[in-house]
């Protein structure tokens, strides 16, 4: 199976890639001076296309922000391929062709040729995936007729709701050619000071902490969204970070990405994907590297993911309920769904600011 992946014939133009069937196509989109964002679309061979019922197409937007999506996203969640380079049978491309984009710059294969370049707020996250769709809407044909479909994931889920509304005035002012069919909000960090308040309880109720470590936790929750109000957004990152590490020590260590899991029982991806012969890095920095042909041979992918995370500290604990209110005043489908994962952003956080909406 491998063989016949990495022997796929391709050619190269200004930059892009395109497999033979056309079946994908990646490459690179300098988005600003310097800052060079990387990309890859699978298109599905379930396609089934019409005016009444379009076909789909997903850009998926990994968390962090530092995660990879052509890595993570595609071959430890919803892509073709797993980490072993089999076939997944529950891949997306059932419903959908797929983008994957390594967002911020800096992130996987994505690059700077600066660090000074590197996304300090979200808002610039969001400009930088706009000029990208407007490239790729050059790129990939179907974008013209296919509902493009945001999804996101943890922070991924919060630059989402950023992007969407980016996307949605571009399109309004007739800058970007495309139909955004909806935002898709997964576990999304979209109100950190209602998830904050919402750890002590969650944890509890799972029988995670004991009932004297809930007030502590609430106090120091407060004191997040008091900073959080006074805009003093460093701060609160600060705190909640203290929060969280008051969280490990009175419950023994939970796994906050699975809270059925403690940190020595091994990673809650690993237990979501379990242990393979290939490591995500090896693959993407052997494998997949040589098959793509376009990436800068001094790129190591994810080599830079904590200077982009760090980058981006000021705007971290920025809210973006805003934003999905104004998603939904433009008309646009936001969906949210959560699961027993990234304790993070729970689902009880989540409850919180849906109200807030309504």
């Amino acid at each position: 199976m491998w063989r016949a992946f990495v022997l796929l014939l391709c050619f190269i133009l200004q930059g892009v890639a395109v497999a033979a069937d056309k079946s994908e196509i990646w490459g690179y989109v300098e988005v600003r001076h310097k800052a060079h964002l990387f990309w890859w679309y699978y298109k599905s061979p379930h396609r089934v296309s019409s005016p009444i019922k379009p076909w789909p197409t997903i850009l998926w937007l990994e968390g962090g922000p530092g995660g990879s999506g052509v890595g993570g996203g595609n071959f430890q969640g919803i892509g073709p391929l797993d980490v072993n380079l089999k076939p997944r049978n529950s891949t997306w491309l059932q419903k959908a062709d797929l983008i994957f984009v390594d967002l911020p710059v800096g992130v996987g294969y994505s690059y700077a040729e600066d660090p000074s370049v590197l996304a300090t707020t979200d808002v610039q996250v969001a400009a930088d995936a706009t000029e990208l769709l407007k490239a790729l809407t050059k790129e990939i044909p179907t974008l013209h007729s296919s509902p493009l479909f945001l999804v996101g994931e943890s922070y991924g889920g919060k630059l989402a709701a950023k992007i969407g509304i980016s996307v949605a005035k571009a399109i309004h002012a007739g800058t970007l050619e495309l139909t955004l069919g909806g935002v898709v909000l997964r576990d999304s960090w979209i109100s950190p000071g209602d998830f904050a308040f919402s750890y002590a309880q969650l944890l509890r109720d799972a029988s995670r902490l004991g009932d004297e470590a809930v007030a502590p936790l609430n106090r120091m929750a407060a004191i997040v969204k008091e900073q959080m109000a006074a805009g003093q957004f460093t701060m609160a990152k600060m705190t909640w970070t203290n929060l969280v590490k008051l969280i490990d020590q009175q419950s023994d260590g939970v796994d906050m990405l699975n809270f059925l899991l403690d940190k020595g029982e091994g990673s809650s991806m690993s237990q979501v994907f379990p242990s393979t012969p290939n490591t995500i890095d090896g693959l993407m920095n052997g494998l997949i590297k040589e098959k793509l042909k376009v990436i800068p041979q001094n790129i190591i992918w994810q080599g830079v993911s904590i200077q982009v995370f760090h980058a981006m500290n000021a705007t971290y604990m920025k809210p973006a309920i805003d934003e999905v209110d104004q998603l939904l005043a433009y008309g646009v489908n936001v969906s949210v769904y959560n699961g027993q994962l990234d304790v993070i952003c729970p689902t009880i956080g989540v409850e919180a600011w849906v109200k807030k909406l309504k």
